[in-house]
């Protein structure tokens, strides 16, 4: 079971920082991954619901209670939890019991109190906009650019393929370590700018990029949410937080934007900021086409700032094949989202902390403290370790990937993004390339063992094709 602090907090967001400040990274130099393959076999029913009550993460070994995240995240979003937190300790006292009847009587009394729970009519969330239909969204832009730049054509076929080596290259390198906070990572690895290990590429992001190809294949430009989550069904096995939910409500009829918004605690969460680089490397250049497509896609699992995170992970991945200016570039991303959103507002303040604090460890020091009541899986924290990495690299990819160690969290999703936007515009260096072996690995059937240079070239002619 996973170690927890004695006596426990009475608020989720505490329980879950305990257990990532006190949390010692498993070394994977020593012990192996878990990660899933075409023979997994993925819980269900009582399973399952153990699993939520002491869970694992597959590639790093990171603890985590998906449904004490559940109640964290319902906090975020400006609900009263008190009823759902009250109903924890017992929940992790039956799971540890292992007594599943009472469990699964127990956590639906849980879910209720989470899914009723009124709001907070004073909590900043609703201070803010969340316009959730694409002309709402769009009217609130700022001044958007609707027209692809050309000079995005120059040298695409190589920046496609540098993008997609530092997309892989990042996610490989952080699934080593995501889940963990950067003061236990420290001290069982030191710094990192390198692979810990020989890299693995499997890992449950990438998996919704290839699907949305899939799918940019069949339909083009005139693509929709729901032909996105119902090649959902058809592919993807199992899903985690925001997927899991959505892979569950599209099976029950569902379709999108419900499939993402219905009873929904992770809609926030980082899932479409993680995958939303593929929809920018279809449209180079293009800012507000990458934001339509990451709109479409991030509907299916998330609402709200959720979708707004997908949003701005492909319009930097869009901006970065025609922009050299990464600090610009990121203030310029911002104007393809809606104004007066939480996650704007959020992103701003980001910024002006790098800006005003130009000692890297002390600006991370002050983020880190800024987004404590969130999951580590939750779009903002990691959105800060984003713009915390990219602001202090130079442009540098071994210095965006180490103050990605540093940051903790997420550090594949944050890593894969990252390294998607430096290898457009910079390269991916030979470092970090050529241990991947032009090979992606999933747990896709059919999809088993792809070729990396072949996915850019196959990005390159769905470009042309469109």
């Amino acid at each position: 079971m996973i170690e927890l602090p004695h006596p426990l907090p009475e608020r989720a967001w505490q329980i879950d920082r305990a257990i990532r400040l006190n949390a010692v990274p498993l070394d994977r130099r020593i012990h192996p991954s878990q990660w899933y393959n075409t023979s997994t076999v993925f819980p269900h029913g009582d399973d399952l619901i153990a699993l939520f009550w002491n869970a694992r993460v597959p590639g790093s070994g990171a603890p985590e209670i998906p449904y004490v995240e559940m109640v964290q995240s319902r906090y975020n979003q400006g609900f009263e939890v008190s009823e759902a937190e009250a109903l924890i300790p017992q929940g992790l006292q039956l799971a540890a019991e292992k007594r599943r009847d009472d469990l699964r009587a127990h956590t639906a009394r849980l879910l209720s109190a989470l899914h009723n729970a009124p709001r907070i009519p004073t909590h900043p969330y609703w201070q803010y906009q969340r316009p959730m239909d694409w002309e709402s969204i769009l009217s609130n832009m700022k001044n958007p650019t609707s027209q692809p730049e050309s000079s995005a054509q120059m040298d695409l076929g190589d920046k496609l393929l540098h993008g997609w080596l530092g997309q892989l290259a990042g996610g490989s390198f952080g699934t080593v370590i995501e889940g963990y906070h950067s003061s236990q990572i420290q001290k069982v690895y030191g710094v990192i700018d390198h692979y810990l290990i020989e890299p693995e590429t499997v890992n449950d992001d990438v998996v919704y990029e290839l699907v949305f190809l899939d799918v940019f294949e069949k339909h083009g430009r005139s693509l929709t949410s729901t032909d996105i989550g119902l090649e959902w069904l058809r592919q993807i096995p199992f899903g985690w937080s925001a997927e899991w939910i959505a892979l569950n409500n599209l099976s029950l009829g569902f379709l999108p934007p419900l499939s993402g918004a219905f009873r929904n605690p992770y809609n926030d969460w980082i899932g479409a900021q993680m995958r939303g680089m593929v929809c920018g490397m279809l449209a180079p250049g293009w800012p507000l086409e990458a934001a339509r497509l990451a709109f479409l896609d991030g509907c299916v699992s998330h609402a709200a700032n959720g979708v707004y995170g997908g949003m701005y992970a492909a319009v930097l991945t869009a901006l970065a094949f025609v922009r050299d200016d990464l600090r610009a570039m990121l203030e310029e991303g911002l104007n393809y989202l809606p104004q007066r959103s939480e996650y704007v507002a959020v992103a701003r303040e980001i910024l002006q902390t790098l800006a005003t604090t130009p000692d890297p460890l002390q600006a991370w020091q002050q983020l880190d403290t800024r987004f404590e009541e969130y999951n580590w899986i939750h779009a903002y924290p990691n959105l800060a370790a984003d713009l915390f990495a990219l602001w202090h690299c130079n442009g540098d990819m071994t210095t965006a990937f180490r103050w990605l160690a540093h940051a903790g969290l997420d550090v594949d999703c944050n890593a894969g993004l990252v390294g998607t936007v430096l290898g457009i515009m910079f390269g991916t260096p030979a470092k970090w390339a050529e241990p991947l072996q032009d090979t992606l690995e999933t747990y896709l059937r059919g999809k088993e063992r792809l070729s990396i240079r072949a996915l850019a070239e196959r990005t390159l002619q769905l470009i042309k094709s469109s």
